[in-house]
């Protein structure tokens, strides 16, 4: 029960992704914490109030008064109760009051009445996601201490397909339970002013994805490499607060969020540039793209034709970016790398990590199953320049995304 003796109140706005309110009570519960229910007027077309006060085993709250009898639901007292107001699933429309301090339901006055820290999850379609004014809307809740759950990417109720999802209610306890467990370290503070500190001033550098070295004007040389796992990372890092640059390589993935610059690259050349120009502003840098090795020598400037004979191409090394940037770190800055491996998998990792001057390295190794490239787990080992190593379980790459920025967070503390 890794939520024992925690108030949080669960917000549920007007969304189809209320349906996955029902299970996240239930798993909220089951945690041991202690959950009211604040539905807006709209909330309750999607579920009903009698289903949320029978998962939470409290009373479900939608008015300011009960006009029965006159009684009165106090934002006050509501917002001082809670350890967490987590809003899930948060609308467009909802977000847009929030950030405007707009209180026409009890909701949105508990809101703005609340001392606790506040978590939003949105969902809503990926036009409506990724349009200007709730991306600035978003940017306001960041800026004023909210954390955002960044939504996943997949089918919409709309029948269309892109980022707009709601996170999974599983995916949203465990980012409750790492973020009670860092304010218990002192990570992040959770008193009155329910900002969320730690990450707010930070810039992170994170790379992802593969790199495409051509042959000829069709062709490249590259990798497996999806590229999720440093999407990942990116996100997470934004969800709490931190400005992320994130350079990626060519991958069939988007990442909209307002704390988060995306730089597309292609080549092993060009994310050298992009990481160098990028690099000395940072307070740290987490390397997980598959960067390639080896580039073809010469590149013809028309397509190599088939003749049927023998074709060889001359290759030469590619520049080393976490070398490069290992030897340019600054005092307090942070640089972290992954390790892929097949065989002798700790002592290739530890060599990697000395070498190239990093603070931790992330392996993961292509022998266990569910982990390495396209998969959407991943079983890592992070290891630290005293040659301590931390394993983990086999997870979500999103969960996985939490156990490495949880590390990189407590070295920049």
């Amino acid at each position: 029960m890794q939520l024992k003796g925690r108030k949080i109140i669960l917000g549920i706005t007007g969304s189809i992704a209320a349906y996955k309110a029902a299970y996240l009570t239930r798993l909220l519960v089951r945690e041991g914490a202690e959950v009211k229910v604040i539905m807006t007027p709209l909330g309750k077309e999607f579920i009903t109030p009698v289903t949320l006060a029978t998962l939470s085993r409290n009373t479900v709250l939608c008015d300011f008064f009960n006009y029965d009898d006159g009684s009165w639901n106090s934002h006050v007292d509501l917002g001082i109760w809670a350890d967490l107001l987590l809003v899930a699933p948060a609308s467009a429309n909802t977000m847009a009051k929030m950030a405007n301090g707009i209180c026409d339901n009890l909701l949105l006055t508990t809101y703005l009445s609340c001392r606790c820290p506040v978590m939003i999850a949105p969902a809503m379609d990926l036009d409506m996601f990724g349009h200007p004014a709730t991306l600035h809307n978003m940017n306001v809740l960041l800026e004023r201490g909210n954390i955002i759950i960044d939504p996943a990417s997949g089918e919409l109720a709309s029948g269309l397909s892109g980022k707009g999802r709601m996170e999974e209610p599983e995916n949203i306890i465990n980012k409750l339970v790492s973020f009670f467990a860092a304010a218990g370290t002192g990570e992040v503070s959770a008193g009155e002013t329910g900002r969320r500190t730690g990450m707010n001033s930070m810039k992170v550098l994170v790379t992802a994805g593969p790199t495409h070295e051509p042959i000829d004007p069709v062709r490249f040389i590259g990798n497996h490499s999806s590229g999720k796992m440093g999407y990942a990372i990116a996100a997470e890092l934004a969800g709490r607060g931190a400005e992320v640059v994130l350079v990626t390589g060519p991958v069939a993935l988007e990442l909209e969020h307002p704390r988060v610059k995306v730089v597309k690259v292609s080549s092993a050349a060009e994310m050298h540039n992009e990481c160098t120009r990028w690099f000395p502003e940072c307070d740290a840098c987490i390397m997980a793209a598959a960067v390639a090795d080896y580039r073809p020598l010469h590149t013809p400037a028309k397509k190599i034709k088939r003749s049927g004979a023998s074709y060889s191409i001359e290759m030469e090394p590619t520049v080393d970016i976490l070398a490069e940037l290992g030897k340019v770190k600054k005092k307090g800055q942070i640089l972290a790398g992954f390790a892929l491996e097949t065989d002798n998998e700790l002592e290739n990792a530890k060599k990697k990590l000395h070498n190239k001057n990093l603070d931790f390295i992330v392996l993961n190794s292509l022998k266990e199953e569910g982990a390495g490239f396209h998969a959407d787990t991943n079983k890592v080992t992070i290891i630290n320049p005293d040659g301590s190593a931390v394993d983990f379980a086999l997870k979500g790459k999103s969960e996985v995304a939490v156990d490495i920025v949880n590390h990189l967070s407590g070295l920049l503390k």
